[in-house]
């Protein structure tokens, strides 16, 4: 028996379908493209060009909704970390975009660079449950128009899991295409094997940014798989209420949906949302909070009403550090999730809403998806687990310790393995040196980046991404 969470009847489910289609074909959506406006029309929406805002029926949706691949595979350079989407069990990225970094030696935070990436891309890829690396924060020492380029070479290299970063001008799809092309080869290439994929962004409330939204058509060709992340915080991008503001998140990932269904059927959607609440005091997202969790549960449940692959955004924290703060909300923002059973969670080592990157966080999260994981697989009741034999045996006042099957399932699945929590006693810590989770974390990540890097590329592969790097950096400043 498993372990889940519901926030939303199927009523409720129904309601919050119907008021985003309402949303759809009242209020609108902002297309700032002449092309995407186009194909919008074309594909029956009525348009309003001097506002550049699409009105997107019941039908446009009902119809992308037929042809969008129900199953997708995210691939990676190591066959062994396929993710197959739906999963039977959820499966965690790195989040993106960042721009700190927990100094590794120092502790301190600082401005976030190229090594950085590499660094967190080597201890991604020792994380079991880790299949899906977002570059989680900018290269500021790389020159601005090439920082995406340089972050998805540096993951190729660093990582053999699946790839994903944003697409934010059509200028970078050559280099991409490049990149990728080094990797797999022409032949690998043509038929579709995606090790890449990209997340696209809505601006909430209710628009597209023109050079991502032009950059994403382009891309459509190559049929990428496509993560549409609207990110409404109720009260301020977002209405004051959680079900509108889920109402909302729906309408855009819907309006997303359309779009891209319109311009190459059969492109791979999947279906996500990092939605939350404004702090009412200063307007900043807050990530932690219980309203938060409520609404990333109700779109989860909304991704599946849909049947479609599902990604939410989790595993995250305000706090600036590690500490009692970021352990409560990671945990919060873990289980009730889990337990939802996306397919995916993005999340991994982040601090302050998923703007700062701890190397040390990353082995700390992963730590507590496994915990979660073993929370949501719940109790195996099946002849194999019944004991009766052994309760027989030992009867009143025994002791079931020497018992064979104790030892046996002790190791098995069924009980959880813990790797950096602390289960001895009192004087057991002290003699070895009295070390929080950061600590020990800490000196994990350093193992890692110590040790010899497994699956790398070809020093001569290498060569050709930096160099598709050097170009980009050159050309893309013109």
């Amino acid at each position: 028996m498993m372990m889940q969470t519901q926030v939303l009847s199927p009523e409720e489910k129904k309601m919050i379908h119907e008021e985003s289609i309402r949303i759809l074909e009242e209020v609108g959506i902002k297309f700032p493209s002449e092309r995407a406006l186009d194909i919008l029309e074309k594909g029956g929406a009525v348009i309003d060009r001097e506002k550049q805002v699409a009105y997107l029926s019941r039908q446009m949706v009902d119809a992308a909704l037929k042809v969008a691949p129900k199953e997708i595979t995210l691939a990676a350079r190591n066959e062994a970390y396929d993710f197959r989407m739906p999963s039977t069990f959820t499966g965690y990225h790195m989040d993106g975009c960042g721009m700190n970094m927990v100094d590794l030696e120092t502790g301190e935070r600082r401005s976030s660079v190229l090594q950085d990436l590499a660094d967190s891309a080597r201890v991604f890829d020792e994380m079991e449950l880790g299949y899906i690396y977002w570059p989680p924060v900018s290269p500021l020492d790389v020159p601005g128009q090439a920082r995406s380029i340089a972050a998805t070479a540096t993951g190729l290299i660093n990582t053999s899991k699946h790839i994903q970063d944003e697409m934010k001008t059509a200028k970078e799809i050559p280099y991409v295409m490049e990149l990728l092309k080094a990797v797999l080869g022409d032949d690998k290439l043509r038929v579709g094997r995606d090790i890449y994929s990209v997340v696209y962004c809505t601006v909430s409330p209710l628009c597209h940014d023109t050079d991502m939204l032009e950059a994403n058509l382009e891309l459509c060709k190559y049929k990428v798989p496509v993560v549409a992340l609207p990110m409404p915080a109720a009260a301020t991008t977002g209405p004051a209420s959680l079900y509108s503001n889920v109402a909302l998140s729906n309408a855009e990932t819907l309006s997303v949906l359309v779009m891209f269904e319109l311009t190459e059927p059969g492109v791979p959607i999947i279906y996500a949302s990092s939605l939350g609440i404004a702090n009412p005091r200063n307007g900043l997202f807050q990530f932690g909070m219980p309203e938060t969790i409520i609404q990333l549960v109700a779109i989860i449940e909304m991704g599946k009403y849909y049947d479609l692959p599902t990604t939410i955004a989790g595993c995250a924290t305000d706090a600036k550090g590690y500490g009692g703060q970021a352990m409560m909300e990671k945990m919060a923002t873990n289980l009730p999730l889990i337990l939802a059973k996306p397919d995916t969670l993005v999340g991994f080592g982040m601090y302050e809403c998923s703007t700062t990157l701890s190397l040390s966080q990353i082995i700390i999260d992963h730590e507590v998806a496994r915990y979660c994981k073993r929370l949501c697989e719940g109790m195996n009741i099946a002849p194999e687990t019944d004991f009766f034999e052994d309760i027989k045996s030992v009867g009143q006042g025994g002791h079931y310790l020497k018992q064979k099957s104790t030892r046996a399932a002790v190791r098995s699945k069924e009980f959880y393995q813990q790797e950096l929590l602390d289960k001895g006693s009192y004087d057991e810590w002290v003699s070895m040196g009295s070390r929080d989770m950061n600590t020990i974390a800490r000196e994990n990540a350093l193992q890692i980046l110590e040790a010899e890097q497994k699956a790398p590329l070809s020093k001569d592969v290498e060569k050709v991404l930096k160099e598709i790097v050097e170009e980009a950096s050159i050309k893309l400043a013109e």
